[in-house]
């Protein structure tokens, strides 16, 4: 008997797999726990459909991650603040100051998890900061900090 996973079953597939089991493990078990359907032609119709569509919305994803990236290697994000005279900044710039700087600047909006930045910035200078946009895409921000 085919049926169409609806649940992750240990040791028979993951869901939405299309997999040949006894016809008792079908009717008796699966069936009845939700954890299967029956594979007709209608149901594999939408395993396929679904996936066409989850490639689809996938594919998409990885273009804007792509082409934000590109946007944000362009940028310089300035963030003024203030600090002593040896070059140190009283506070520290995060984050989530340069994506709020970001924001208000350009109105891209990131989130501030998806920057790479190891220690907060506690110095003038110019930075290159990393950002994860997508699983394997990372984008750059050029970030500016100087005085008021």
């Amino acid at each position: 008997m085919k049926v169409i996973l609806l649940a992750d079953v240990k040791g028979q597939g993951k869901k939405n797999d299309v997999i040949e089991v006894s016809d008792g493990y079908g009717k008796n078990f699966l069936i009845p726990r939700k954890l299967a359907k029956v594979a007709d032609a209608q149901s594999l119709n939408d395993v396929k459909v679904k996936e066409a569509a989850k490639q689809y919305r996938i594919e998409t994803e990885k273009k804007e991650a792509r082409e934000l990236a590109e946007k944000l290697t362009a940028i310089l994000v300035k963030i003024p603040t203030s600090g002593g005279a040896d070059g140190r900044l009283y506070g520290s710039v995060t984050s989530k100051d340069i994506v709020e700087k970001l924001k208000a600047d350009t109105g891209i909006e990131i989130d501030k998890r998806k920057l790479v930045l190891s220690d907060p910035i506690k110095a003038y200078g110019k930075y290159e900061v990393e950002v994860k946009l997508y699983t394997e895409i990372t984008g750059k921000i050029n970030v500016l900090v100087c005085e008021k």
